[in-house]
């Protein structure tokens, strides 16, 4: 008797559900370090801006809030890059994701170069935002700087799904690493050295090393040993159908993303409104979350180039198991980090601040925090998974009504209108992300039973 006719079908499911999970690891753990660096080196350019003065760590601020939605919008618009090139990877297509990260690289520097072109109005725009002269000419003229990175930046963002759609996430791991070593010495050198330029030279650091890591990526994607296979240098065929590709999978997943992060920036704005403390006690509990979030954002890109690969192989078994996988893998995760929170709000709160009236507002919202971080990152993968799948206008029309609809009326009305105050906006979070990830799970249960097609 073959002894494969043995095999119990539910332990094989198992070994193959294990196998998904130890794959998605395996890539989201650089993707995720990767991400991370990037969120690093804005906070060693605000934290060495702060220690200057007061007031251009203000301008440092105000820009970089204008500038995070136009790069958002920006990395929404490429993330197809990885979709397709995982696609045709799986599909056996390997001279097409060459031309794929040409046409992919393309798009980036040009809409690099329309945010850098609209920025150039910044002094403008925050006149019209009201704010009081001195302030609006130094955030106007920061984030004319900051936008002038933005096609380096996008360059660099388009290499890197590439390569990760490839399975190669370590180049992007040490460029970023390379770019914060790279951008802590310019900043050293230009925001309090001979040059003494405080905000501004915090942005031109960040620029000169956003133009250095697209250059990195180029080059060693230029000379890989297999660039040939590849078609990194060779004809552009079939290029018109692909840029239809990318920007089919690109508007919706920019305009999700420059949305998400207007709905985000609208809860600051609540906090501010309560009192400065809570603002800034709201954006301490913020930047803790984003640090877990980053896990979320490895683990998504990772599901979306199983996904897409399992699509191109037409393998829906495995394509269904990637993407549950994912999820499996990001909630192990984000209930560890929730206890983690839970049990030691003082002695994290305590790395931001020792001001007691500030941890008073720190340590309660940080607990309401921990509880959103499961939900978060299950909403956050599985928009991952739908996205290697193809599926990306109704996952963002739902993702946009959890948050626009759902979260934002809910934390600005536990905030402002019932005696919660900074907490509330966190309770406010925890309805958008809870029925986002519920309303995107029973979409991939839907997707995952249709006929699977590359795109």
């Amino acid at each position: 008797m073959n002894k494969t006719n043995l095999i119990n079908p539910r332990h094989e499911n198992l070994l193959d559900f294990r196998g998904r999970i130890g794959a998605i690891t395996k890539l989201a753990v650089p993707v995720s370090m990767a991400r991370l660096s990037m969120l690093v080196l804005v906070m060693v350019d605000m934290a060495m801006t702060g220690h200057f003065a007061t007031t251009e760590l203000a301008f440092y601020s105000l820009a970089h809030a204008v500038h995070m939605v136009c790069m958002l919008i920006g990395v929404g618009m490429l993330i197809g890059t990885a979709v397709l090139s995982a696609q045709a990877l799986g599909a056996g297509a390997h001279e097409e994701c060459g031309v794929i990260w040409r046409v992919s690289m393309l798009h980036a520097f040009v809409l690099g170069c329309i945010f850098a072109g609209l920025a150039q109005a910044g002094v403008w725009f925050y006149h019209q935002m009201g704010y009081e002269t001195g302030l609006a000419d130094g955030a106007g003229n920061v984030v004319a700087v900051l936008n002038f990175g933005l096609p380096g930046q996008l360059v660099y963002t388009a290499s890197i799904l590439f390569l990760e759609a490839l399975n190669r996430p370590g180049p992007g791991l040490v460029i970023m690493i390379a770019a914060n070593f790279v951008n802590a010495v310019l900043n050293w050198l230009l925001i309090d050295g001979d040059i003494a330029l405080g905000a501004e030279g915090a942005a031109w650091a960040t620029t000169i090393s956003r133009w250095l890591i697209a250059a990195a990526a180029i080059i060693y994607i230029l000379r890989m040993k297999d660039a040939h296979k590849f078609n990194i240098a060779g004809r552009l065929d079939d290029w018109r159908n692909i840029g239809k590709k990318l920007r089919h999978l690109g508007y919706p997943l920019g305009l999700a993303q420059g949305l998400e992060s207007a709905a985000f920036a609208s809860l600051t704005l609540f906090a501010g409104h309560i009192s400065s403390q809570a603002a800034g006690g709201f954006q301490i509990v913020m930047t803790v979350v984003a640090f877990c979030f980053m896990a979320a954002i490895g683990v998504g890109t990772a599901t979306a180039v199983h996904v897409g690969m399992a699509i191109g192989r037409r393998d829906q078994r495995q394509m269904i198991l990637s993407g549950w996988a994912g999820l499996f893998a990001i909630t192990i995760f984000m209930a560890t980090m929730a206890v983690a929170i839970t049990f030691f709000p003082n002695s994290l709160a305590r790395i931001f601040t020792d001001d007691p009236a500030l941890l008073a507002i720190v340590v309660p919202t940080l607990l309401v925090g921990a509880i959103i971080l499961v939900c978060d990152g299950a909403q956050g993968v599985l928009m991952g998974a739908l996205r290697g799948a193809g599926d990306v206008w109704v996952p963002t029309a739902l993702h946009l009504c959890s948050f626009l609809l759902v979260m934002v009326p809910a934390a600005g009305w536990l905030s402002l209108r019932t005696s919660l105050g900074t907490p509330g906006l966190m309770w406010g979070t925890l309805c958008g992300v809870t029925l986002a990830a519920v309303l995107l799970a029973g979409r991939f249960h839907i997707i995952s039973k249709r006929p699977i097609g590359r795109l």
